[in-house]
């Protein structure tokens, strides 16, 4: 079983490049940070939270996920760095895919693009996207960014209305791996099957009960079984062991969007989990 992390990246959390070499030193898999570009002050769409209530301070100070990964990755030797998750609706895809590209050739082939669809509501119609056409743009924008990062020359037919056959480089040194997150349903796992490499379901309860769906979404599309990577968890050995028995191989686990005295006890208690 591989263990990763995730923290809110912020102006005042423990400085991203920092935490990359924590997580490396104790035997982390992978680190991820989430992606919000701004939070609309009018605060029309409820916070998704478990309890609801205010929004925590962390999401309107989110660093730019691509950016604060360079520093990770330049901290580093082995780690994955990832986003978790990439607003792909809320992106160009083309310099999206341009930087994505970069920092996997940069370095050494260590990028996993974790993409979803969004949830606030005011901070996607302030780009310009209908939040019903937001799925469908996500799709088109990771499908177009898998072309340039695919092809010599790059065609965007039904994806990017009025872009012409194009090149990029440099070309990621590996195919970045996509995951999908969100909820468990039809129209996700349909998603996934079509264009990811694997469902992340953000605290990962339901595992268990959604992989029937997501193997026959998968068996549809002719295609393997997709990866799960439960996300932003709080892991103990009992849910490691429960996941490692449902054939899950890499689980992240969650960490508070702090300075470095409270987030290393927390990596410490989870790397004593991989020890």
């Amino acid at each position: 079983m591989r263990l990763g992390v995730t923290m809110f990246a912020t102006d005042l959390a423990m400085p991203i490049d920092e935490l990359a070499r924590a997580a490396e030193e104790r035997g982390f898999s992978s680190l991820y940070v989430p992606e919000h570009t701004h939070i609309p002050v009018s605060r029309r769409t409820p916070y998704p939270g478990a309890a609801g209530g205010e929004l925590p301070e962390e999401y309107r100070r989110t660093l730019d996920p691509l950016v604060a990964l360079s520093f990770a990755a330049a901290a580093t030797r082995t780690i994955e760095v990832g986003t978790g998750i990439l607003l792909a609706a809320q992106r160009d895809p083309i310099v999206t895919a341009k930087a994505i590209a970069s920092l996997d050739h940069l370095s050494g082939g260590r990028v996993t693009v974790g993409v979803g669809f969004g949830w606030n509501v005011e901070e996607i119609e302030n780009h310009g996207v209908p939040y019903a056409e937001r799925r469908d743009l996500a799709r088109r924008h990771v499908l177009a960014m898998q072309a340039l990062w695919r092809d010599e020359t790059a065609s965007f037919d039904g994806l990017l209305d009025g872009v012409e056959p194009a090149w990029s480089w440099p070309k990621p040194r590996r195919r970045p791996p996509v995951y999908l997150g969100g909820a468990a349903g039809p129209k996700l796992f349909a998603h996934v099957a079509e264009y990811a490499d694997g469902w992340m379901p953000i605290g990962g309860k339901g595992v268990k009960a959604a992989l029937p769906a997501l193997r026959e979404a998968c068996e549809r599309a002719g295609r393997p079984p997709a990866r799960v990577i439960p996300f932003g968890t709080l892991p103990t050995a009992e849910k490691l062991d429960h996941y490692a028995a449902l054939g899950v191989e890499e689980v992240v686990a969650g960490l508070p969007s702090g300075p470095a005295d409270e987030v290393l006890p927390v990596l410490d208690h989870y790397a004593q989990l991989i020890a």
